[in-house]
């Protein structure tokens, strides 16, 4: 019989941030009889979320929090997995499934599979988030509609990747299987690299002597607005995500430099036939996107006034 999300019972949150405490809250609206307990290694954040009464359990030692737990969900910054890991180590069931919801996937694998080589670890990434970071951000309809990407090991057991799938489709999200280094040159170019251009503009707009600060903010209505939406997210996961994915980040950025060197040649030339091209062709990409329902077409991107 093919495992379904009521294969999962009762599920462990490690880490009760913006993904963690989403978590809890689409696992309460959509699967009402999953007992969920969690952990956070903030006594503040804890405290949080048992005000919150995002799970039916916060408990303060990682070891009681997994305890019984058919899933184990690690929702902390990709360089915190390996300690993470190693702390619930003595309460994990023999037959528990271990995952995560980091962006970047083939080092969380290799530091989790090195950490607990006797357990069934399949690395996950729910590609779905705001700006905002802590237990009161989250919400119960963040996967709705977005993708998820499951990245099991060749061995990984069957019915275990099948039973996860269910869960992540049960939240609502749409899942899809594949290598964990090609997820991570793939989440290179849609979400890391945009990333590390969103702080890059933002501090050089900062730092530059001929505009004051109070002028950044004033005139911040266009372009700048948006990419400083993108440099609020949380500063410790994404110095986690670029040293974790160095390589394939590395190799976009490589891409992305001598791109940006055409494109700067022609604004020298006065090559407005090149420009007109290159936007042509990158605004379908935007289209695609809305195609797709990854975003909304609104004006101002849905913003209300």
């Amino acid at each position: 019989m093919m495992p379904t999300a009521a294969s999962v019972e009762r599920v462990a949150i490690i880490g009760l941030g913006l993904i963690g405490s989403s978590v809890a809250r689409a696992i309460a609206a959509r699967l009402p009889d999953t007992v969920v307990t969690g952990h956070d290694a903030s006594a503040e954040v804890r405290d949080e979320a048992r005000a919150l009464g995002l799970c039916n359990t916060i408990a303060d030692d990682p070891v009681v929090a997994v305890a019984g737990a058919d899933l184990v969900i690690l929702a902390v910054p990709v360089g915190r997995m390996a300690d993470a890991a190693a702390a619930i180590a003595p309460g994990l069931r023999a037959d528990a499934i271990i995952s995560d919801v980091g962006s970047s996937k083939a080092g969380v694998a290799d530091a989790l599979a090195k950490t607990l080589p006797d357990h069934v670890v399949i690395p996950a990434h729910p590609v779905a988030g705001t700006e905002n970071s802590g237990p009161a951000a989250g919400f119960a309809t963040l996967f709705e509609g977005r993708w998820c990407i499951v990245t099991p090991a060749a061995d990984a057991p069957g019915d275990a990747v099948a039973a996860l799938t269910a869960f992540w489709e049960a939240l609502g999200a749409k899942v899809d299987v594949m290598d964990a280094a090609h997820h991570d040159m793939v989440l290179a170019v849609t979400s890391h690299l945009p990333h590390l251009i969103a702080y890059t503009i933002v501090g050089t707009a900062s730092e530059l002597e001929e505009v004051t600060e109070s002028e950044v903010i004033k005139y911040s209505a266009g372009g700048f607005r948006d990419f400083t939406r993108i440099a609020a997210s949380d500063p410790v996961m994404w110095r986690d995500v670029f040293l974790a994915n160095k390589d394939a980040v590395l190799a976009t950025l490589q891409r992305f430099n001598e791109d940006l060197t055409v494109l700067q040649q022609a604004i020298r030339r006065g090559d407005a036939a090149k420009l007109e091209d290159w936007f042509t062709r990158t605004r379908a990409i935007r289209r695609s996107i809305i195609e797709q329902g990854q975003d909304d077409a609104a004006p101002d991107f849905g913003r209300k006034h």
